[in-house]
């Protein structure tokens, strides 16, 4: 998730970040939520719980690979299907319990025209493994490895407001 979601109304709790856990992170407080994540097979970016203000958007935007598939779970979601995301030339909204999977090299965008209530999701990134062979994505977990390592040397210790 980049600064220009955050700035448009996103937040990220990020409970995963490349396949591990957050150090000093409260996970005795969503047991279940930690459980399941931690039976999957997790990419190198995160897994946590999204929330969008009312009344905001995400810019259409590309993560321009083929690395991912996101899952995006409702957990609160507004009365009156007023939270949506279009994934190409595709529009569907969330409801609460249940999944949206979607490919995030194609331009996407969402919205949450609700003037009172936030939208909240699970969201999980998962390697692609109908475009990755398993060897690759062993590699990438390393080279994500490898990239968080050098954040940390270069004294980037947030992802978000996560601290790693």
């Amino acid at each position: 998730v980049t600064s220009m979601n955050y700035e448009s109304g996103w937040k990220t709790l990020v409970l995963f970040y490349n396949g591990h856990r957050i150090p000093d992170f409260p996970y005795h407080l969503c047991p279940k939520t930690t459980e399941l994540l931690e039976s999957l097979p997790l990419a190198g970016r995160i897994a946590g719980f999204n929330r969008q203000a009312p009344s905001s958007g995400i810019p259409l935007h590309s993560d321009g690979n083929n690395m991912w598939l996101t899952v995006q779970m409702g957990i609160k979601i507004p009365e009156g299907e007023k939270a949506w995301i279009r994934v190409g030339p595709e529009t569907k909204r969330w409801k609460e319990g249940e999944c949206i999977m979607y490919d995030t090299t194609f331009e996407h965008e969402t919205m949450n025209e609700h003037e009172s209530q936030e939208r909240v999701v699970l969201h999980i990134d998962f390697f692609n493994t109908l475009r990755m062979t398993p060897i690759e994505i062993e590699v990438m977990r390393y080279i994500y490895s490898l990239r968080e390592e050098f954040m940390k040397a270069e004294g980037v210790s947030k992802v978000g407001k996560q601290i790693l």
